[in-house]
């Protein structure tokens, strides 16, 4: 038997349901996905709107925030499969050949360079305690207890659930202000996220099986 501790142990996540996060101390998480803007191709007076219009936004935040970059190589091969396939049914001769070619320089451009794909999540927390900033000594304590979980009830879940999303829809209209588009990802999109961190290479080749496809039964 392995001696390796399974890595759902040191996660902060007891489960994720009706598209949040539910950590093991029983507070809540959203992610938003949020869009980007270029900012260097923007106007003088439209780069001191953004600034002001983010400064404005962060002086009404009660409670704390997590921006989150994820970044990973840019993934070609749908794009190269349809390139394969359109190379087959190509009749003419000229063009199949240019197709080829086409497809070619595009996965030597990506390989050599290293072209990434990122993007941009907002964690929205809801802690039912109450917000506060934990000494070295209390999250010691929780790294060492992290195998116990806060069960929910469900009409709490519900009620703090409530609470969650109304600060996602006061954060998602404060980004509006700067042309930042975010939108919070369902259960779905919530598994899929931590499965392609924690299972880079598995997740490259094995696409998880779409919730509303499985049949639960209920107990």
């Amino acid at each position: 038997m392995s001696n390796f501790a399974s890595t759902q142990k040191y996660l902060k996540i007891s489960e994720i349901k009706n598209d949040c996060l539910v950590l093991k101390d029983g507070s809540l998480r959203v992610i938003l996905l949020a869009s980007s803007i270029n900012f260097a191709l923007k106007s003088e007076d439209e780069q001191k709107a953004v600034i002001q219009n983010y400064a404005r936004f962060l002086n009404t935040l009660e409670f704390p925030l997590q921006i989150v970059t994820h970044s990973r190589p840019f993934n070609i091969d749908p794009y190269v499969n349809e390139l394969n396939i359109l190379r087959q049914n190509q009749t003419n001769e000229l063009l199949r050949n240019q197709t080829t070619d086409y497809r070619d320089f595009i996965k030597e451009l990506i390989d050599l360079g290293q072209i990434m794909s990122r993007r941009f999540y907002i964690v929205v927390p809801y802690n039912p305690g109450g917000d506060t900033k934990k000494g070295f000594f209390s999250r010691g304590v929780d790294t060492l207890s992290a195998a116990i979980v806060v069960k929910i009830k469900k009409e709490k879940f519900e009620t703090y659930r409530e609470a969650l999303f109304k600060r996602a829809d006061n954060i998602t209209a404060g980004l509006s202000s700067m042309g930042v588009k975010a939108r919070p990802l369902d259960t779905q999109s919530l598994i899929e996220l931590f499965y392609k961190i924690y299972n880079p290479t598995e997740s490259k080749n094995q696409n998880l099986v779409d919730l509303k496809k499985l049949r639960i039964e209920e107990e």
